[in-house]
């Protein structure tokens, strides 16, 4: 399951929590739910900001592709290692 950071600016504070993509948290109470986490001084309403960071954007070359199909490694570099594991004659 994904990882992802929450940012609460009533109490300033940022939490990782993990939950499937199809779910949305949008409040400090549902942070503190997933994280197990006591809810402190905040109203559970008090609003979240999902945070996002460098490390949580895959770039489309490293899912092992580019934009014209070919593997993110180069086609030709692909095949040549292939046929470097293999004894063609």
């Amino acid at each position: 399951m994904p990882i992802y950071d929450y940012h609460c600016a009533a109490n300033d504070r940022t939490v990782q929590i993990t939950h499937r993509m199809s779910e949305t948290v949008s409040t400090w109470g549902e942070v503190c739910t997933y994280a197990k986490l006591e809810l402190g001084d905040v109203p559970a309403d008090a609003p979240v900001a999902k945070v996002l960071l460098a490390a949580n954007v895959v770039r489309r070359k490293a899912l092992g592709s580019d934009s014209s199909g070919g593997s993110a490694f180069g086609a030709m570099t692909t095949t040549r290692a292939y046929h470097n594991t293999k004894n063609f004659d």
